[in-house]
């Protein structure tokens, strides 16, 4: 029996090693981690209870799998679902930048391009930026975005 928990607890380390790399590909229809995890919970619980208990094998073999799938559930409520809905994205459509307020980096010129700096979200978005009114921005002007076209923000001083 003990060859039994120790080939579980062996397997399910090396599962987990294996679906690092091909977790994947498996798809959503099967968490390995999961599997893995109650493989091993199965094989260590049932290794710690036949030697440090009187149990018979198979108390100590339904203990185990009870074991086995508390770990499993635990696993999948704890850290499996909560991490599936935690993807974040930081993409962005150019029209969202309308009415963005930013800054400029790299002056902008009457009749040119220039730089700014628009913050998104926790992030910052460095941009070609033109003149909306035909005015020349210095770097650190505070701007206003009024219309994109061409991937180009056409802006404003805010401060006008």
């Amino acid at each position: 029996m003990e060859t039994l928990f120790w080939c579980f607890l062996i397997g399910g380390a090396l599962f987990t090693i294996v679906t690092v790399f091909i977790g994947d590909v498996l798809g959503d229809w099967f968490k390995p981690i999961v599997v893995a995890g109650a493989g091993t919970a199965f094989g260590g619980a049932g290794i710690l209870l036949l030697k440090y208990t009187a149990l018979g094998n198979g108390a100590v073999f339904a203990i185990s799998l009870l074991i086995a799938v508390a770990a499993a559930l635990l696993v999948l409520f704890g850290f499996v679902f909560p991490a599936a809905n935690s993807e974040v994205s930081m993409g962005f459509s150019m029209q969202e930048l309308e009415g963005k307020i930013g800054e400029v980096t790299i002056p902008v010129p009457e009749t040119g391009y220039g730089e700014v700096m628009i913050k998104l979200g926790a992030a910052n978005t460095i941009h070609t930026a033109s003149s909306f009114d035909g005015m020349p921005l210095s770097a650190g002007t505070r701007i206003v975005v009024v219309k994109v076209s061409d991937g180009v923000v056409r802006v404003s001083d805010l401060e006008m």
